[in-house]
């Protein structure tokens, strides 16, 4: 458990070093030209990096695959919900997709490294691998329609340079094509840059906010969908499958996961109050920290 903390502490330094350039440099930190910057330019690099990390196999496409089923059967009944909880149209978009946008990649991984070993790494890339086309598809489409119209909105999609790039690394992977070492070093440079930068841009918009300004119901809503009722209907629909209890712990453990860095650049780069967002990532990382020891505790007695 140690060295689960200690993982995500020296991973999340970057936050503060962007906390303090923000707070230092003020508008001269431009939170909307590194938004630019993540999304056109350093996030295909995350993706094809992410693809040459793992060989693709049929046997292990089934969890991706059932973690996208768990998050589109609660998807529906999501918006439909969030229709009758809010009429802001962008808080209802904010509800709708942000609690299904964990961070399956900073802290997912080291996470299931921690607690199921290294023989996770397999299923906890793949699934951060499908977690890109939920954000990048249905996270680009739900905060576009915060500003933009539903023509618009899937234009959006279409911008975004990581759905070319992640066709390009699968279409590379299943064809077992290689990169010369070289080459593999600038995409891992690139990919690492990323993911600094995600960490970095989310230390940027945490400079100035107010917690006291989210809406409670904002609040109440994406933390009670995120801890509890994304877990309970991940557990109910993994016990009707016959997967090893070890995977279905993986699967749990990816979608009790925080929400993800990416909720910010989408709500900044689609207007759809990124401060309002920025502030939830905090809490929900803030009120996952102790919930590790409950999520270890399932895990151990439940899954190992």
């Amino acid at each position: 458990m140690i060295s689960t903390f200690l993982s995500i502490i020296f991973v999340y330094v970057f936050i503060v070093l962007g906390y303090t350039a923000k707070r230092i440099f003020k508008n001269d930190m431009s939170t909307k030209t590194l938004t630019l910057m993540s999304v056109y330019f350093l996030q295909p690099f995350v993706t094809v990096w992410g693809f040459s990390t793992a060989r693709l196999h049929m046997e292990h496409l089934y969890v991706p695959m059932l973690y996208l089923a768990i998050i589109l059967s609660l998807l529906l009944p999501t918006m439909f919900l969030g229709k009758l909880i809010f009429t802001d149209i962008k808080n209802r978009a904010i509800f709708s997709i942000a609690g299904f946008v964990g961070n399956t990649g900073n802290i997912g991984i080291p996470l299931g490294i921690a607690l199921f070993g290294e023989q996770s790494v397999i299923f906890t890339t793949l699934i951060n691998i499908a977690n890109v086309f939920v954000v990048y598809v249905l996270g680009v489409y739900i905060y576009s329609r915060g500003s933009f119209s539903i023509k618009d909105s899937l234009f959006n999609i279409i911008k975004i340079p990581i759905i070319p790039a992640s066709i390009v690394a699968i279409l590379l992977n299943i064809n077992h094509i290689t990169f010369s070492p070289p080459i593999e070093e600038f995409f891992k440079m690139g990919a690492y840059a990323g993911i600094v930068l995600q960490l970095f841009l989310l230390g940027t918009f945490l400079q100035g906010i107010r917690i006291r300004e989210l809406h409670p119901r904002l609040f109440i809503a994406t933390m009670s969908q995120k801890f509890i009722i994304v877990p309970a209907a991940t557990a109910l629909i993994l016990s009707l499958t016959d997967l090893p209890l070890f995977v279905q712990g993986v699967i749990f453990m990816e979608m009790m996961t925080p929400l993800a860095v990416a909720n910010i650049n989408l709500a900044s780069l689609y207007d759809c109050r990124p401060k309002d967002v920025t502030t939830l990532i905090l809490l929900s990382t803030l009120f996952f920290i102790p919930l590790l020891f409950v999520l270890s505790t399932i895990i151990d007695h439940a899954y190992l």
